[in-house]
């Protein structure tokens, strides 16, 4: 941690900042394991309303 003092003797602490890096283009499989997931997701939710309206 960083730490600075200023004139009146208050201390000032600064966070460690995490080093930076790129974030890399999803390959075919990790794009269609979100499609997947994508699709489940819709049907888990359609499913949720419509139950919700049959019950209402």
């Amino acid at each position: 941690m960083y730490t600075t003092i200023n004139e009146a003797g208050i201390l000032n602490n600064y966070a460690t900042e995490p080093k930076m890096y790129y974030a890399t283009h999803p390959n075919q499989e990790q794009q269609r394991q979100y499609a997947l997931q994508g699709a489940f997701a819709t049907l888990l939710v359609t499913t949720l309303v419509l139950v919700a309206l049959g019950i209402n």
